[in-house]
C-alpha cells in the first residue's frame, strides 16, 4: 500500500525588485533543510518569449495593457507548478512582486492563494524603503525609464506603494535592517515555531470570487 507523500513546505517572498528577496532565497536554498526549489519570477521570465516579457514581472501602472490578459494565467501556471511541487514533497520557496495595479484589476494574488488550498504556505512581505532601493538600483546600474533622473521616478514609486496590498502576511522582515541571512533565519524559527490558524494565504484565498 502506498504510504502518504508529506506534502513539501512553501516559502512566497512578495516585495518590491530591489527588496533583496533573491538574496534571501539564496539563504534558503544553500542553509535550510531539505531539497528547496526556486520557482520565482525571474525563472519564470527566463521561460518566456522575448514578445511577451516582462510577463508576471509587468510592473504597476497599466504600462503595457496588451500583455495583461497573459498575466492571470502566467501567474496560475506559476502556482499550479509550486503547489505540484509541493505535493511531491518538495519545499519551494518563491520571490515574486504581487499587484493588482493593471488597467482591469485582476485579483491574482488571492487566486493564487486559492490554488495553494491545503497546503504548508508562509506568506512573507519582503519591506525594504524606497531610498535603500534606489541606492541598490544605482549600484546595479538599473534603468528606470525615462525617469530616471528622478530622485524617486515615479515607477519605483507605484512598486513601493502596490506590492504590499492588501498587506497581510504571515510575517515581515526588512532589508535594510536585516542581512539576507538573518532575514532567513526569522523564517526558519517561525517555521519552526506553532503558528495560529488561519494563515495568510488562507484569508487571501476567502477573498476570491
Amino acid at each position: 500500500m502506498r504510504q502518504t507523500q508529506e506534502l513539501g513546505q512553501i516559502i512566497i517572498l512578495n516585495g518590491a525588485p530591489r527588496s533583496g528577496k533573491s538574496s534571501i532565497v539564496a539563504v534558503i536554498q544553500e542553509t535550510f533543510d531539505g531539497l528547496w526549489m526556486n520557482l520565482g519570477v525571474d525563472r519564470f521570465m527566463q521561460m518566456t518569449p522575448a514578445r511577451y516579457l516582462p510577463g508576471i514581472g509587468l510592473r504597476p501602472g497599466g504600462e503595457r495593457q496588451d500583455l495583461e490578459p497573459f498575466v492571470p494565467i502566467l501567474y496560475s501556471a506559476m502556482y499550479e507548478s509550486i503547489a505540484a511541487h509541493s505535493r511531491l514533497g518538495l519545499n519551494v520557496v518563491v520571490d515574486v512582486g504581487h499587484h493588482d495595479a493593471y488597467a482591469i484589476p485582476q485579483g491574482i494574488l488571492s487566486d493564487s492563494a486559492r490554488r495553494l488550498n491545503g497546503l504548508p504556505v508562509l506568506f512573507v512581505g519582503v519591506r525594504c524603503p524606497i531610498e535603500s532601493i534606489m541606492e541598490r538600483r544605482q549600484n546595479t546600474g538599473w534603468n528606470v525609464g525615462s525617469a530616471a533622473d528622478s530622485a524617486k521616478p515615479h515607477p519605483v514609486e507605484l512598486w513601493q506603494h502596490e506590492v504590499h496590498i492588501p498587506g497581510i502576511y504571515d510575517l515581515e522582515v526588512d532589508t535594510s535592517l536585516l542581512s539576507s541571512g538573518a532575514c532567513a533565519e526569522v523564517i526558519r524559527q517561525h517555521l519552526a515555531a506553532d503558528n495560529p490558524a488561519p494563515s495568510a494565504f488562507q484569508r487571501l484565498a476567502a477573498q476570491h470570487t
